[in-house]
């Protein structure tokens, strides 16, 4: 904290209370409860879970109303959280493939197996403002399920595996060992798959989608089809070494993203479809989608494909850049007093006008 001239503190405290103040609004307005924030704002509570590499939707909802709606000042609430948590063990990698859908589409097969579920999107709805969402919220009461609506299976295949039928998808090698943890490792460079998944889940998601983007307007060989977004319930197993087998301790909500990819072959590769992944804490489709994108982009040396210069292919540009807790960190520092550091750098300008102008005037003389 800087406390950098006489007075500081008080008006630091002073601002603290100014700030929990504003946070509180009109006090004629009743006050947000977490649980509504929780309930009726789950996109921007699973961003917050997401960016903070922390499953917690309450923490999350609680974080965003301290930040007053600052998804990025919550962010940082949750992570610096995550720091004074004890580590219990690891979990096994979750099977997508038992993942009980809310949402389940292809962009790449009509008739996938299994069903496509279209869940709960905003894809199909006209962006006009709902004027009657401005009128007083009637007590909530139990709704009965829509006639037809249907579910998707409890089990359903992912769809990319039917194009390995023939041979036309690159393979994904499956290894035991464990991942590095990026919570607890720092990056290094060239990182590893595993990392760059890592990072680009906790990695903005405007900076992520902006990169995304790039790809697919030409900077980079991003061609990419959706093969299967799907969202749902997964069950967390956590591997107890004494007992010699997993117990489940719970399930969470993610957003898995497989796209397809269009790829010519190279000198050591056939041609084939190749793969894009992600993978994403709540209903984070875009992001999941923004993920595969980039992770496909980012592939192109272990593919013995050119570099295209483009930034979205540039490992480190993308992965040094896309943490948000990082970025603000170093961004929002210069606005903290740096008075010392300006009055060196005042006193250099100052310093180099005279000998300028006294250069000036002797050249003038002579």
């Amino acid at each position: 904290m800087y406390v950098a001239v006489k007075g500081g503190e008080r008006a630091i405290d002073a601002a603290h209370a100014w700030l929990a103040e504003e946070r509180r609004g009109d006090q004629a307005v009743p006050e947000l409860s977490v649980p509504q924030i929780r309930e009726q704002l789950k996109l921007a509570v699973n961003r917050v879970m997401a960016e903070g590499s922390l499953y917690d939707p309450d923490l999350a909802a609680l974080a965003i109303k301290q930040a007053r709606g600052d998804l990025i000042e919550a962010v940082f609430l949750i992570r610096a959280y995550r720091t004074t948590l004890p580590r219990l063990g690891g979990s096994v990698p979750v099977d997508t493939g038992a993942m009980a859908c809310i949402r389940r589409i292809s962009a790449t097969f009509k008739d996938a197996p299994g069903g496509q579920v279209l869940g709960p999107t905003f894809d199909y709805t006209h962006r006009l403002l709902d004027f009657a969402l401005l009128a007083e919220a009637a007590p909530a009461t139990p709704s009965a399920p829509a006639e037809g609506s249907a579910t998707a299976p409890a089990v359903v295949p992912h769809i990319t595996e039917f194009l390995n039928r023939d041979g036309l998808i690159e393979t994904q090698p499956v290894s035991d060992a464990p991942a590095p943890d990026l919570t607890r490792t720092p990056m290094e460079l060239p990182a590893s798959r595993a990392l760059r998944l890592q990072a680009l889940t906790r990695g903005d998601e405007g900076f992520v989608l902006g990169m995304a983007y790039s790809t697919q307007r030409g900077y980079g060989r991003t061609h990419a089809f959706v093969g299967e977004l799907r969202i749902g319930m997964v069950a967390v197993e956590l591997a107890i070494p004494e007992l010699g087998f997993a117990v489940e301790i719970g399930e969470i909500e993610l957003s898995e993203c497989e796209t397809v990819n269009q790829f010519t072959g190279s000198k050591t590769e056939p041609a084939q479809f190749t793969r894009g992944y992600g993978l994403v804490f709540g209903q984070s489709e875009r992001k999941a989608i923004s993920m595969s994108l980039m992770d496909r982009a980012l592939r192109w040396r272990e593919l013995g494909e050119d570099d295209s210069g483009a930034p979205a292919q540039n490992e480190e540009f993308v992965l040094m850049h896309a943490d948000n807790i990082q970025a603000t960190g170093f961004l929002e520092h210069i606005k903290l007093p740096h008075y010392v550091d300006f009055q060196s750098e005042l006193e250099l300008v100052r310093r180099l006008r005279r000998a300028a102008l006294a250069g000036a005037g002797g050249q003038d003389h002579a």
